[in-house]
């Protein structure tokens, strides 16, 4: 098969046909002779909007695919081999079966990659399967009561469950981990638009099907599930690892422990400090929640404010600050919702969240500020204590309700006390206050130097009818947990793992981090089913 690139395609054509004719004409020859093709990568051409195109990069099989390769040497290239390769080769006899912290992707991933070559982990959750986690998280929206354990931080599928379930990731792939990543997702109920959508998404719906199939999938294969079941306490001889607690009660013996804590697992780090497991404080980024119209959006970035073949539209910003800080854009959650995500009493974080079909009538997004150990203190855990007092000071402002305000009234640090064109679309109730009171000045001066900027990017995105809510806070863990060249801690036998170990940037990189521990352990161990 032969690869070929920068096939254009315009969005109102946009059908498997087009894509064949317009390959076709790119190489010169008729479509008939092109036997086979298949999508491998897709992107939006959106800079002559409202003229927009498809670029495509497809797979194609014909009878004279040496000729065209040996005739195009621009955009056309043999297909090369992407499937990801997992080497067997421990030797070492496992004594008891691997224990994963944390049902997140990371966890998830490395169970799955564990379990499908023999090795029947056990995967600990502290919150619920996600199926009751749901029902936990819709009615904490409805009448603000927390489940400290199962909430949009805490349960299977981890905090990325109540999101958009974006898949985007900058990470270079060699190993080809990425491709086996959403072939599991696609496997397990996604949309198979994922392997080459140039801004796949699963959305929140969908992705809650798919943990559920993943679960199902790792428990066929060996794998054990036990949730509302929390790491409490580590035993350790001669600086190895042989036991775990699990809630105060009950202790399990393990000599590998894989940490998919996830980056809110705030006791979870103390106990670990406690027993001088290494960490660092690491940068990491605050900020609010913004909303928009959609429809403003789509037509700064479509040049049309809707069209029925098109998706909402997404959008991308950074900036650097007069004074050097970071100003940026984080999920971005195109038909999406705010969402109450709190984990902790007394304290309040936002997330945002989209279904598959990207359905509602705003679009929002985390504008955060860069922070460092600097901003905060060196202490190992000073970060996170910097995000709880931000949490606190929220939680306060808002009464225990999401603090919502305008930009305008933002800008001039005072109450709001009317909404205007833009509507709030909220999951957990809100109150209009001034946001400003949350934040050290330093980062609301930012906030809004930044917005500003990227009012000139996206016209209209400085809007005096913008709703800003707080606070952002857990855009990435505070802290790094140490691993060498084996990716284990200073304790042996303890794995760090993921987004709350440091190691991780969203679902797609964390599952990838997950799989790189599996393949580690694997390359040391012999299967329980006796495989090597």
């Amino acid at each position: 098969m032969i690869r070929v690139r920068q096939v254009e395609v315009y969005f109102e054509n946009d059908n498997l046909e087009e894509i064949k004719k317009q390959t076709a004409i790119k190489l010169n020859i008729h479509s008939n002779k092109i036997k086979t093709i298949k999508i491998n990568k897709k992107s939006l051409d959106a800079r002559k909007k409202p003229k927009l195109k498809y670029i495509y990069e497809v797979d194609i099989e014909t009878d004279e695919d040496y000729k065209i390769l040996k005739h195009h040497k621009k955009d056309v290239i043999e297909t090369p081999d992407e499937k990801y390769q997992l080497q067997i080769t421990g030797t070492k006899k496992l004594e008891h079966q691997i224990v994963i912290v944390g049902s997140g992707p990371a966890g998830l991933f490395s169970a799955y990659i564990l379990a499908q070559n023999g090795y029947k982990p056990i995967i600990i959750e502290r919150g619920e399967k996600v199926e009751d986690r749901i029902k936990s998280v819709e009615e904490f929206w409805k009448t603000g009561k927390l489940n400290k354990n199962s909430n949009v931080q805490f349960g299977e599928g981890g905090a990325g469950t109540f999101s958009d379930g974006k898949l985007n990731t900058l990470t270079k792939d060699p190993n080809h981990r990425m491709k086996k990543v959403f072939e599991i997702f696609v496997e397990c109920g996604a949309n198979p638009d994922i392997m080459y959508d140039y801004k796949p998404h699963i959305g929140t719906d969908v992705l809650r099907t798919v943990v559920q199939n993943m679960r199902n999938k790792i428990i066929e294969m060996g794998g054990e599930f036990y949730f509302e079941t929390c790491l409490t306490d580590i035993h350790t001889k001669e600086n190895c690892l042989y036991e775990i607690e699990v809630n105060h009660n009950r202790t399990v013996l393990c000599e590998n422990l894989i940490l998919a804590i996830g980056h809110s697992a705030r006791d979870t780090f103390q106990m670990l400090l406690d027993h001088k497991l290494r960490m660092s404080p690491k940068p990491f980024a605050v900020g609010i929640r913004i909303q928009h119209l959609q429809s403003m959006i789509n037509e700064s970035q479509y040049g049309m404010k809707s069209h029925p073949l098109l998706p909402p539209a997404s959008y991308k910003l950074t900036y650097q600050t007069k004074s050097g800080r970071g100003v940026y854009s984080f999920c971005m959650c195109p038909g999406g919702y705010v969402v109450n995500a709190s984990s902790e009493e007394g304290l309040l974080a936002i997330n945002g969240m989209s279904n598959y079909q990207r359905e509602s009538e705003n679009a929002n997004s985390a504008i955060v500020v860069s922070v460092k150990p600097e901003d905060y203190g060196n202490g190992v855990l000073d970060g996170l204590n910097f995000q709880r007092t931000l949490e606190q000071l929220a939680y306060q402002e808002g009464d225990g309700l999401i603090p919502i305000q305008t930009y305008q009234d933002f800008k001039e640090n005072k109450m709001t006390t009317s909404l205007k064109n833009v509507k709030p679309i909220f999951k957990g109730n809100y109150k209009l206050v001034n946001v400003n009171r949350i934040f050290p000045k330093y980062i609301s001066d930012s906030l809004i130097e930044g917005i500003e900027y990227f009012g000139t990017k996206i016209k209209g995105y400085n809007s005096s009818d913008a709703i800003i809510a707080g606070v952002e806070s857990r855009t990435s863990s505070p802290v790094r947990i140490e691993r060498n060249e084996n990716l284990e801690s200073n304790i042996k036998g303890i794995y760090p793992c993921g987004e709350g170990s440091g190691y991780a940037g969203g679902i797609t990189t964390a599952a990838m981090d997950g799989m790189k521990i599996a393949e580690m352990i694997i390359s040391n161990y012999q299967s329980l089913d006796g495989r090597k």
